[in-house]
């Protein structure tokens, strides 16, 4: 089936694109310079000691030399910051180039995931990346998609790539349990009734952004803090005209650790898009 293409207006897909896309696009001449795109994976942690050297090493084996890591940790108590300064160091001592394949952002404390997600990405954009990948540091994310949705971006030009699990092909791993499986459709459900986005899945925390459309979205000045951040930001990049594309991912069960999701959490995913289309509806009554 063919990954799904949605913009703020509700027509038909602006552009369908066969799965088949990366084996065709690998086999093109000018692949080898795509790989080259200045791209940097933004991957948050906290206390992910037990995940993070297995997910750094499949996302930095991937054959996209204009790849660059970077990690935000919160200060985790765990030591999962240590490991990273470590793991950046090694891969820096067994890089070929000049440029550094893996950087650390150390953060004071835990301050949400929307929070880290902004300076993370903040400080990829004023580093030159054309493109930026938010990513898991759990392993629920498939590495092995990044080269796709890399491709289905630049081959399209659109804003935003999601990695989704509520389009024909996506998946939820087999050991997700009954609960949260409900919780993680009735949020996208939800979200996407009352803000009208025609996402499936716009709590998907595996996207690729053009930075232009980061730029435009004022990351600093963003009302979420945590996990809604993805509802936020796919919300206001869709709202300002920017096409996306949904590609089916399989998403598995975390590797190790415990999952940062609570009732505070949960909450703000509920009352957020309210908030946002309250603000959208007062900045409407502002211009006229």
């Amino acid at each position: 089936m063919a990954p799904v293409a949605s913009s703020w207006t509700k027509q038909q897909p602006k552009l369908v694109i066969g799965t088949q896309i990366l084996d065709e696009v690998k086999a093109l001449p000018w692949w080898h310079e795509w790989a080259a795109t200045p791209l940097t994976v933004v991957m948050p942690t906290y206390n992910e000691i037990g995940s993070l050297a297995r997910t750094c090493q499949r996302v930095l084996g991937l054959p996209l030399p204009g790849l660059h890591l970077k990690v935000v940790d919160d200060n985790s108590p765990d030591g999962t910051g240590r490991l990273a300064d470590a793991l950046a160091a090694r891969v820096g001592s067994e890089a070929d180039g000049d440029a550094p394949r893996m950087s650390v952002l150390h953060r004071p404390g835990k301050d949400g995931l929307g929070h880290a997600y902004a300076d993370g990405m903040a400080q990829a954009v004023a580093e030159g990346a054309r493109y930026v990948l938010e990513m898991d540091a759990d392993g629920s994310h498939p590495a092995e998609a990044i080269a796709q949705l890399l491709a289905v971006a630049l081959s399209t030009g659109c804003g935003l790539v999601v990695g989704s699990r509520y389009v024909s092909g996506g998946s939820l791993g087999e050991q997700w349990p009954a609960h949260r499986r409900l919780l993680s459709a009735w949020a996208n459900w939800y979200a996407g009734r009352v803000l009208g986005v025609p996402l499936r899945d716009i709590m998907s925390g595996f996207t690729l952004w053009r930075t232009d459309v980061l730029e435009e979205l004022s990351l600093d000045r963003l009302a979420s803090t945590g996990y809604s951040f993805q509802m936020e930001t796919k919300y206001l990049a869709l709202r300002a005209g920017h096409a996306a594309i949904e590609v089916p991912i399989r998403f598995a069960q975390r590797q190790a650790g415990v999952s940062k999701m609570n009732l505070a959490v949960q909450l703000e995913s509920a009352i957020l898009p309210w908030r946002l289309r309250y603000r959208i509806h007062r900045n409407r009554e502002r211009r006229a």
